[in-house]
């Protein structure tokens, strides 16, 4: 056999499909590039006038700090508030501003690294017309992209509205604590104990974000005790009865299973929370000699499934495409169960 005949055959419809992808994909950053660009800029202007606003609201703090003696609470307790909210908006306008530029970078690098190999895929195959899994992959890579982008989001959000406001108050109540400190030491032990109760709330808000992101529970005491957690918090969060059920014998799961179960569970009541209105929310975790079950069903407002499933196809509800394509990637099976005004079941069944 000679070396040409080792070399296997290209596939030209295989290369076409690829080429296609690279050139959609290229479009899709330039057109993130440009949006992006006018984005940074937007960026840049407010945090130049929020970085004005606050060195003024923190001069006006500094003059009061230094005349104590005879200040009016209110304008005091006004003062903190605005120089809080001024801080607090430009920690987030700032790291806002340093993910844009981030990610501007990050496309562009991607940019060139795709044209390249663009150039290369362009001396081996002529274009055809891009093949129908070409499209399915493009379209599952764009929703991939969307979900993780709403999900830094999220976190961005939470971040803002949670412990760096908290912290910005933090910093601000131990400025005034270095000022009394000399001129009023038994207010200052006061104004402690509820420094110390900032600090909680903060450490609460940061475990959290930690267990949304990944639960350590999960790991060291495994899913059951991780979603008994999550289902307790998720019913007063909401102010609805929520309960974990589980059947059989509680054993570990193997392998990716117990996180792709948090997940599809927590996405779950996550979209019983924004869309059900109910009062009474189960979880059922049922283990099964060959696998295991997990359902959460509620008594909401339910919902037409056939306008849902076409939503799925046109690529809309990422919650719901998240959760069956986490079923998917383990060979599991995702059902969902409902009709107006009479609740909605999710269940996901795996074999392992």
């Amino acid at each position: 056999m000679t070396p040409a005949e080792d070399v296997p055959a290209v596939n030209p419809s295989a290369l076409s499909g690829v080429r296609f992808l690279l050139t959609k994909r290229i479009e899709d950053l330039e057109a993130s590039s440009v949006r992006l660009d006018s984005r940074l800029a937007d960026t840049a202007d407010t945090r130049e006038e929020l970085r004005r606003r606050t060195e003024e609201s923190e001069k006006k703090w500094r003059t009061l700090l230094d005349h104590l003696d005879g200040l009016d609470p209110d304008e005091l307790d006004n003062a903190f508030r605005t120089i809080s909210r001024f801080r607090s908006d430009l920690a987030a306008v700032d790291e806002r501003f340093r993910d844009v530029r981030a990610r501007l970078v990050d496309l562009r690098s991607e940019q060139e690294v795709l044209r390249s190999v663009y150039r290369s895929l362009d001396d081996l195959a002529a274009a055809v017309a891009p093949s129908s899994d070409g499209a399915r992959v493009r379209t599952a890579s764009r929703q991939v992209f969307q979900i993780i982008e709403e999900e830094r989001m999220r976190i961005a959000r939470d971040m803002h509205d949670g412990p760096a406001q908290s912290m910005a108050n933090l910093v601000l109540q131990a400025e005034i604590l270095e000022r009394l400190i000399q001129r009023d030491p038994l207010l200052v032990v006061t104004e402690l104990a509820d420094f110390k109760e900032g600090v909680r709330a903060v450490l609460d808000d940061t475990r959290r974000l930690i267990f949304d992101l990944r639960p350590m529970s999960l790991d060291d005491l495994g899913l059951v005790p991780t979603l008994r957690k999550l289902v307790k918090e998720f019913g007063e969060k909401a102010g609805v009865t929520a309960q974990l059920r589980v059947m059989g014998e509680d054993v570990r799961l193997p392998g990716s299973f117990e996180p792709t179960i948090f997940r599809i569970v927590q996405e779950a009541l996550n979209n019983v929370r924004k869309h059900a209105q109910s009062h009474n929310v189960e979880v059922l975790i049922n283990f099964v000699p060959d696998g295991v079950v997990a359902v959460v069903r509620d008594d909401g407002v339910g919902m037409d499934l056939a306008t849902v499933e076409a939503r799925l196809e046109e690529g809309k509800n990422l919650g719901l495409i998240s959760m069956r394509e986490r079923a998917q990637l383990e060979q599991g099976t995702m059902e969902i169960r409902s009709e107006p005004g009479r609740g909605t079941e999710v269940r996901v069944t795996f074999n392992i």
